[in-house]
């Protein structure tokens, strides 16, 4: 994950259950690449052992000891001036208030007064504690100094009761990492529209024509747009994933219905990339009612389906229609023939193609192998790698033409 790798980032533990949370938080960090310190108060370490962080991380889990044990120059400098991100996670009411108030009697808030990076928090407590008047405005001064509040989330309590309290699940705090770190990214302040999963065309109130799609590629196109710091609208035909947290997510489920979204979503965008499987073909006329089994075989009329690359190329020139425009061929022969043909029809600037039928690159699969077709003729075929790296460089691909451009 190019975003994370080799980043430094300094998780700050405080006393509250919520903090074996920040275990798994931290193994997925690391997992991506990232080089993850820990800084532990002493309420924390009670109830997670700082080993278990050591364990997961391979690096350190400080504790107010090693504040005085002179292992590094000045440790809090070191660790709060040299950090890419810093997220304390679980973050007590009284954490919180020490922040508020730029108290510094422990490690990890003199660590985080001296840190000139940003700076996440992610209250954890009760709900009578959270909506304290005290909590609320010690809340509102670290927001007003530029603070990243996270949550928290409602639900069960570790007191017994329901409420607002909870920290919010580890899978969204990396997720608002990611946003934290991918700020000042290529893409920054550019509207990137995404087009995903397979389209569902109606025979009948319960019957459709569908494809295979599973939306995994474009699902991580989005993410990897995002994490060059662009501003992503997600047109999702129906999936199973969830969409990457910071796009916009429009969901649609028919051919028609997709090319409305797009035609909106890009009259301001910059980059257009369709890797949806918009269906070619419908049903010309479905049926209002369940065709029922007892009246025999229907007879299926087809029409064609819109055609939203060739709606958009039928556009003028931006700002009505994107600066750049990627599309997807999935083929299951003549593949760089065939997605020639439709670069070229559909006026594109990059097409994606891949074999359907080569193993590991199907429909649904994890991975993907792709070949890249340029509109001045370049081509680059990739090896079989991860949906996520395919992502990664497709977006590569995109920072450079939107440079050229």
């Amino acid at each position: 994950m190019r975003l994370l790798k080799n980043k430094h980032i300094v998780l700050g533990i405080t006393g509250s259950i919520a903090a074996y949370k920040t275990v798994t938080l931290a193994s997925m960090l690391t997992k991506a690449g990232a080089q993850v310190d820990v800084v532990m108060t002493e309420s924390a370490e009670k109830l997670v052992a700082p080993l278990t962080f050591k364990s997961v991380t391979g690096r350190g889990a400080y504790i107010d000891e090693d504040l005085w044990q002179g292992s590094a120059h000045v440790l809090h400098i070191e660790l709060g001036q040299k950090n890419d991100a810093f997220l304390i996670a679980p973050a007590t009411a009284n954490t919180i208030a020490k922040l508020a108030h730029g108290l510094a009697d422990n490690l990890l808030t003199v660590t985080a007064l001296a840190s000139r990076t940003p700076l996440l928090v992610a209250p954890a407590m009760d709900g009578g504690m959270y909506t304290n008047p005290a909590t609320q405005a010690n809340l509102a001064a670290l927001s007003e100094r530029g603070m990243t509040i996270i949550g928290p989330a409602e639900g069960h309590l570790a007191s017994g009761l329901a409420g607002v309290g909870r920290m919010v699940e580890p899978e969204e705090l990396f997720g608002r990492l990611r946003i934290a770190l991918s700020a000042d990214g290529p893409l920054s302040g550019q509207k990137v529209v995404v087009t995903a999963g397979g389209t569902r065309e109606p025979i009948d109130p319960v019957r459709v024509i569908a494809n295979r799609s599973s939306g995994k590629q474009g699902y991580a196109l989005a993410q990897a747009a995002l994490d060059l710091g662009a501003d992503v609208t997600l047109v999702s035909a129906p999936t199973c994933l969830s969409p990457p947290l910071g796009a916009e997510l429009v969901p649609v489920s028919t051919a028609e219905e997709m090319l409305a979204a797009v035609l909106h979503a890009t009259e301001d965008a910059e980059v257009l990339i369709m890797a949806a499987a918009v269906a070619d073909f419908r049903p010309a006329n479905p049926s209002g009612q369940k065709i029922k089994k007892a009246e025999g075989v229907p007879a299926i009329r087809l029409e064609a389906a819109p055609d939203i690359l060739g709606a958009v190329a039928a556009r003028e020139s931006p700002p009505n229609r994107p600066h750049l425009t990627v599309g997807f061929a999935a083929e299951s022969q003549h593949l760089r023939k065939n997605a020639q043909a439709k670069l070229s029809a559909k006026k594109v600037d990059l097409m994606v193609a891949n074999d359907i039928t080569s193993p590991g690159a199907g429909f649904g699969a994890d991975t993907n192998a792709v070949t890249l077709l340029w509109a001045d003729g370049r081509v680059e075929a990739l090896p079989l790698m991860s949906k996520a790296e395919v992502a990664e460089r497709v977006l590569e691909v995109v920072v450079d033409l939107l440079e050229e451009a």
